[in-house]
């Protein structure tokens, strides 16, 4: 299930903006993360399966005060499939007759012919 979780963080500059936003990116089942806030104070993480307190945790030791200010779940949209329009090929006449030409550059087989005199085979 994949959830949105919105966590405030004090942030004394760009550097810890950036450390904080290396922390959340770091955790397993994190898909996105982003700033947020009008301030830029709030971490925005999605993800499937990520632990919120174990984050807001690990926030608040490498960062500094952490909390949670939302946790919410994410309703995937489920999109109408459209049927897609078939490609067909292009095919392109060398010599302008209509008819395509290709051209098969033959591949010499590989020589496997041993050296009697040669030492190391």
């Amino acid at each position: 299930m994949k959830q949105k979780i919105v966590i405030k963080v004090t942030v004394s500059g760009p550097k810890s903006r950036s450390k904080s936003l290396q922390i959340a990116v770091g955790f397993s089942g994190v898909e996105s993360a982003g700033l947020g806030g009008q301030d830029k104070s709030q971490i925005e993480v999605v993800g499937d399966g990520v632990d919120a307190v174990e984050l807001t945790n690990c926030l608040r030791k490498k960062v500094g005060y952490a909390e949670i200010v939302s946790v919410a779940a994410v309703g995937e949209k489920k999109e109408e499939k459209k049927p897609e329009a078939v490609a067909q090929p292009v095919l392109w006449s060398v010599y302008g007759g209509g008819v395509p030409q290709t051209y098969i550059h033959p591949i010499p087989p590989p020589n496997y012919y041993q050296d009697p005199s040669c030492p190391i085979m």
